[in-house]
């Protein structure tokens, strides 16, 4: 097949070349960019007199057409014609003839290339926005319901001190309060058109770049031509934003595997979200929980070797810059899959709150309090710690916990023990105390989820003029 690019050559490119080099595979999927981009390329020329209002208007009829080939899964995509660029353009000019062969005056594949992707992910970012939203929306709907719910809280996963269970729900909400920020910062730089740039040096012709602009719905056009086509730096930023979420995921997802195991027994996952065993009949497998666990390295793998493919490349464009995509189009897959599962997970799970609370009755997470309660009445807290610590030594002696020993126990142990003490230590009371702030107390729970709320609303608010700006394109 006769190349578009091919004046200079005398021969043609091997099969195991095209092959090797075409992105054809996996950036069809901008097809939609592409056409948008060339629908407000070709409306600026006819603008500026450097192609006819006829040629305009064929362009505008064949792209539309070929649009609607491809959402059909009609069009016919060549390796040999490399990406979707050259699909694109070679099947228009097949359809309509020299005005196609006009398209792609005042413009390179660098430029447009570089403004497909801009738009592309400009289109994810709502996308991992609206995701990013349901799975906070699903964090608090849990949180209420298992409102009272009271659950060990760990360090060096040895159990610690009581914590309300919507608590540690809410503590990944937070963390997908700062995914969420992120996008901010990757719509802004996504947001800059490249369109304009050429190859890498600007355009001759008298191209209006403001204008296509505003039919493409950017905010600002790149300063600088050369940093215009060389920029990759908002893939970087999704990627690290995607590589965040997963890790974040993934930490829900190794707490979630961990408390539906037996030896647990926290949760429940819905038996739509797991799998069994091929033969062990007994079994019911966290495999999603574990999927997103393993995809969240993959996504890391994405970041570090987009990052170690731009490190060495001399401006401006180079090969090389053709490996962005592969990455990006994977990541946004894959942490689309991994907030949509996690959030119906959440939502299907059932809390065992009678056998947390059981658990803690059962064990020292009140130890702390007790040491607390000592040094509120006067004793150093190291002096305090030494004492709690002797006596859960001793119950541990007469396999019991603290909460079995008497208030005659307490006072032999300290003479600064009183007869509320039991009190002091109960769970509950644990919990209840810990009402500062950031704490675990149930005022304080509730104030994170009705904050959670406002900061849902401005999240949506955020995402809504976002999608004004990407559905603002001309098609």
């Amino acid at each position: 097949m006769a190349k578009l690019w091919g004046g200079r050559f005398t021969k043609g490119t091997d099969k195991a070349v095209e092959d090797f080099t075409s992105s054809i595979a996996f950036d069809a999927r901008m097809y939609a960019e592409d056409i948008a981009g060339s629908k407000a390329h070709a409306t600026m020329l006819a603008k500026q007199n450097i192609i006819s209002d006829a040629d305009r208007d064929a362009i505008l009829v064949g792209l539309t057409k070929i649009k609607g080939q491809i959402d059909k899964g009609e069009f016919p995509f060549s390796v040999a014609l490399e990406d979707i660029h050259m699909n694109i353009e070679k099947r228009l000019t097949d359809d309509i003839g020299e005005a196609g062969g006009r398209l792609h005056t005042g413009r390179s594949r660098n430029d447009q290339c570089a403004v497909d992707l801009h738009m592309y992910v400009r289109k994810a970012v709502v996308e991992m926005g609206e995701l990013i939203v349901d799975m906070q929306k699903a964090l608090i709907e849990t949180a209420e319901k298992y409102s009272d719910v009271i659950m060990p809280g760990y360090t060096h996963l040895q159990r610690a001190q009581p914590v309300l269970f919507g608590h540690h729900m809410m503590a990944y909400f937070s963390m997908l309060e700062r995914d969420f920020d992120r996008l901010l910062m990757v719509f802004k730089h996504a947001d800059i058109m490249p369109l304009g740039a050429g190859a890498l040096a600007g355009s001759t012709y008298g191209i209006d770049q403001t204008y296509t602009q505003k039919l493409l719905g950017f905010s600002r056009i790149y300063e600088n031509s050369m940093d215009a086509v060389s920029d990759r730096d908002y893939v970087v930023e999704f990627l690290s934003f995607a590589s965040l979420v997963m890790m974040h995921l993934s930490r829900l997802s190794e707490e979630l595997i961990l408390w539906s195991t037996n030896e647990f027994n926290f949760i429940e996952l819905d038996d739509a979200h797991c799998t069994g065993s091929s033969i062990m009949p007994q079994k019911k497998n966290p495999d999603v929980c574990e999927l997103v666990r393993g995809k969240t390295g993959r996504t890391y793998g994405h970041l570090l070797g987009l990052l170690t493919t731009l490190k060495g490349l001399p401006l401006t464009y180079n090969k090389d810059m053709q490996e962005d995509k592969e990455g990006i189009f994977d990541a946004i897959d894959t942490v689309h899959f991994a907030l949509s599962i996690n959030a119906a997970m959440i939502r299907g799970m059932k809390v065992n709150g009678s056998h947390m609370k059981a658990v803690l009755d059962d064990d020292f997470s009140n130890a702390t309090d007790m040491a607390d309660y000592l040094a509120k009445k006067g004793v150093p807290f190291r002096e305090a710690h030494e004492i709690v610590g002797n006596a859960v030594h001793h119950c541990i002696e007469k396999g019991c916990v603290l909460l079995d020993l008497s208030v005659e126990d307490f006072k032999a142990i300290s003479n600064h023990f009183d007869a509320d003490i039991l009190d002091a230590i109960s769970i509950e009371a644990c919990v209840a105390g810990r009402n500062n702030y950031s704490g675990t107390a149930p005022e304080c729970v509730e104030r994170q989820r009705n904050n959670g709320k406002i900061i849902i609303a401005a999240e949506e608010k955020q995402i809504a003029e976002w999608k004004a700006i990407v559905e603002s394109v001309q098609e």
